[in-house]
């Protein structure tokens, strides 16, 4: 393991687009759907970066499936990816996207558990321990490297477990974005409405739930949206370079997922045609619960100046991520969606009303029926069939 890190690490040393310094220019820098005036906000924006949850490599947690690996260095770079991505939904749905961190201030009650949520422990529900025994489902060997959209397919699993955060997930198909199985997944019923006396109202059935902006869900279930895509051959097409670049503007922007071969990162925003990003690729040791019931989050953030590398040395496959939590912020992405991704000749995704007719039926995801926790079910891979094995369209070529 020590040589694969080696090997790794000092491949990372050797790329030439990395930029380190921000330079002196009134051009604008988006982070995740805020816009920071360089010349004059550099502070605000750098704080706004170290404000992100930052997850990296980690060693001496307790070994994966009990046998495993007890470190993820060399090759857990994009499932710590798709943590970020899926922390910076859960600080949205808690704190709001306003939200700050300051070093060693006391933070509200939900900081500290979404936190837990990612600790390197087997019962923690989107821990490293977690994500790569979900893998094995998706074709994965535990200590394998993943692609973008495998994380996703793997957050959309296990979010199934988690009751607090109460997530939908929702990971498009073939670059397309159905309106009408976002809004079927994401309209439930209060809580206490259902009865077993009681049939749902007419508009929750399964033919017209909640079908178009004009119709409101009684409730709506938060919603994370990931957007797998392929955006060239061997490299990135830069007739896509502005669309992508509009993404990071909306909102509703939890950043990308992608890098390139076998080295991903975590894609927060862009300076002109330079993304800025969240690098794993640092290996710290595990960081467990006090007993006080609180996690020392210095380690946790990213306090150093962030890096940036060329868009067009992007690897095409990339996974994009949104957060909506309420039925407006969704219905606001898909005008955004219409307005700036859809005028383009070719387009980088498709948005469309209704389910497409050649597909099979949508049917919203499920937690299976087991008995035990979310935690001690994926500690067993076993029961993995339970779980339909989605294939794996981003490989990656080194």
């Amino acid at each position: 393991m020590e040589s694969v890190m080696s090997k790794y690490e000092n491949q990372i040393t050797i790329f030439t687009d990395y930029l380190e310094e921000f330079p002196d220019t009134d051009e604008l820098v988006w982070i995740l759907g805020k816009q920071h005036l360089l010349k004059t906000e550099k502070s605000k924006l750098l704080s706004d970066i170290s404000a992100r949850l930052w997850f990296t490599y980690r060693r001496k947690f307790s070994p994966i499936g009990g046998t495993g690996p007890s470190s993820d260095a060399g090759w857990g770079c994009m499932l710590r990816c798709g943590q970020m991505m899926l922390a910076q939904a859960l600080i949205c749905r808690h704190l709001g996207r306003d939200w700050n961190w300051e070093k060693q201030k006391e933070q509200p009650k939900e900081y500290q558990r979404i936190l837990q949520c990612f600790l390197d422990r087997k019962d923690c529900c989107y821990s490293i321990h977690q994500m790569a025994q979900m893998g094995v489902g998706e074709g994965k060997s535990i200590g394998e490297w993943f692609g973008p959209n495998t994380v996703a397919q793997v957050l959309k699993k296990l979010a199934l477990f988690d009751e607090w955060n109460s997530l939908a997930v929702y990971v498009s198909m073939d670059n397309t974005v159905v309106i009408e199985d976002i809004k079927k997944m994401c309209c439930v019923l209060p809580v206490g409405a259902d009865t077993a006396d009681e049939s749902p109202p007419a508009s929750l059935t399964a033919s017209n739930q909640c079908k178009g902006p004009s119709t409101m869900c009684p409730a709506w279930k938060p919603l994370l949206l990931i957007v797998p895509l392929r955006l060239g051959i061997n490299q990135i097409n830069p007739v896509y370079i502005e669309a992508f670049k509009e993404c990071f503007k909306m909102p509703q922007s939890l950043g990308a997922l992608g890098g390139k071969p076998n080295n991903a990162y975590y894609f927060i925003g862009f300076l002109g045609d330079e993304l800025i990003f969240l690098d794993p690729h640092t290996t710290q040791t595990f960081v467990d619960t006090e007993e006080s019931g609180i996690v020392d989050d210095q380690t946790f953030h990213c306090l150093q100046s962030p890096q940036r590398m060329s868009i067009l040395n992007l690897d095409p496959s990339v996974a994009l991520g949104f957060f909506c939590k309420e039925e407006k912020d969704f219905d606001n992405w898909c005008s955004l969606v219409q307005k700036e991704i859809l005028k383009e000749n070719l387009r980088m995704f498709e948005l469309v009303q209704k389910h497409p007719s050649h597909w099979p039926p949508f049917v919203p995801p499920a937690k299976p029926e087991v008995t035990t926790t979310g935690a001690e079910f994926i500690d067993s891979t076993e029961h993995l069939e339970d779980f339909d094995l989605e294939e794996d369209f981003e490989i990656l070529s080194v």
